[in-house]
């Protein structure tokens, strides 16, 4: 079973706390390039530092903004890979899966299903709101954006994944000894760790309803299929997706993406809608598909592993 799997007597809480201290290094370490270069180009050209958050999104040209940002993310992953090895004695495959091996067919088959619904949704809602995007293409800088959201998005997802949905869901495994406990806390701390993305001072709090809501998602199709494969796609397809078709001003990512969404953030149905409505169908999707049965035993029960 995935969660047990990183249960065994030697493999206590501290370690995660531990662990995790490393990744948050490690990704600290990551934006040290980005700073080089906001120190270069500050020495050449005479600007002042970017005093905020959104300054610094904006003081490259959208391409090496976005490179640099996710750059961290391959030290990350390599320090969680590390740590796993290490520090757990475990396999990077023990925190995936409970496969024998990846089942890249599912995370194909996630990856695709939510890449055809975000770009459907996407151009039907520029059909219904034509004025509230311009098109953005821009063909050098698109294939430029193409090649690096193609090598690193993935990156940046997966890191994410492994930290939640298979270091950390383990981690409150170990500590709890119940599979809610683990869900619950994955998912809320995923949520908070989007505490200071734009879209948060531009909407407002009712936004945790989604990033928390996401988190229970990935989290619930992760137990409920013993394995990462169908989380990893299906955030792979969310930021790459997001990436490539649609920015705007606000939104986390700067890219050279194919339209810009010119309208101003507020709170409305594209919230609340996938948590209530669009989740529960991808949920029934797959659990048709992988023959998903004893929700409450995967979601709810406790662990019983001889330590």
């Amino acid at each position: 079973m995935f969660i047990e799997q990183g249960i065994h007597s030697e493999n206590r809480f501290w370690k995660y706390l531990l662990g995790s201290l490393l990744i948050i290094f490690a990704s600290f370490v990551g934006q040290i390039p980005l700073l080089l270069a906001v120190i270069a180009k500050i020495f050449i050209s005479g600007e002042s530092y970017p005093a905020t958050n959104a300054e610094i999104m904006h003081f490259f040209e959208p391409n090496l903004t976005f490179f640099l940002i996710l750059i961290s993310f391959v030290f990350a992953f390599t320090a969680i890979w590390l740590v796993v090895k290490f520090l757990h004695k475990q396999t990077l495959l023990s925190v995936t899966t409970s496969r024998k091996k990846v089942d890249w067919n599912r995370v194909f088959f996630s990856f695709g299903i939510w890449a055809v619904f975000s770009v459907v949704s996407t151009f039907i809602f520029y059909l219904f709101n034509p004025t509230l995007y311009v098109l953005n293409f821009k063909p050098i800088p698109f294939a430029v954006l193409l090649l690096i959201a193609v090598a690193l998005v993935p990156v940046q997802t997966s890191t994410e994944e492994y930290i939640f949905r298979g270091y950390l869901m383990q981690g409150f495994g170990n500590l709890a000894k119940n599979k809610w406990f683990p869900l619950v806390m994955t998912s809320l701390i995923f949520g908070g760790m989007h505490l200071f993305n734009p879209e948060v001072s531009k909407i407002g709090n009712i936004i945790f309803v989604y990033y928390i809501g996401t988190g229970l998602f990935l989290g619930v199709i992760t137990l409920m299929d013993e394995g990462m494969e169908l989380a990893l796609g299906f955030h792979a397809a969310n930021n790459l997706i997001g990436a490539l078709l649609v920015t705007s001003d606000w939104s986390a990512f700067q890219t050279d993406s194919i339209f810009k969404d010119l309208s101003e953030p507020q709170t409305g149905y594209d919230i609340i809608l996938p948590v209530v409505v669009v989740y529960p169908v991808l949920l029934f999707i797959f659990s048709r598909k992988y023959r998903w049965y004893n929700w409450k035993e995967k979601l709810t029960g406790s662990i019983n592993v001889n330590q």
